[in-house]
């Protein structure tokens, strides 16, 4: 990858909260993932949250993280906070 293509690409690391487990968040947003071309993993935490790692093309990311606000039919977000981190390789989206 040269580097024009790397400036394109980003991470993000997004927490999402609400009724979004138990409800196929985290294989919704793999689904969308992988539909995108977007890496990174998903993962339930203790506190009831989703933790997402998302990474790739820019736009690609920006859709995945319009997507989160909503979820998939049963989840209920009532918020989403999304930090920027350096660009990370990862070779496809897990679940966790």
């Amino acid at each position: 990858m040269d580097e024009h293509q790397s400036e394109h690409r980003i991470c993000y690391r997004c927490l999402v909260g609400g009724r979004v487990q138990g409800v196929f968040f985290r294989a919704s947003a793999r689904e969308q993932a992988m539909r995108l071309g977007v890496t990174g993993y998903a993962r339930n935490l203790p506190d009831g949250r989703v933790e997402l790692l998302i990474c790739g093309e820019a736009n690609a990311v920006g859709h995945l993280r319009d997507w989160l606000r909503t979820g998939p039919p049963g989840a209920a977000v009532t918020g989403v906070a999304c930090e920027p981190l350096g660009f990370q390789q990862h070779p496809s989206f897990a679940i966790d």
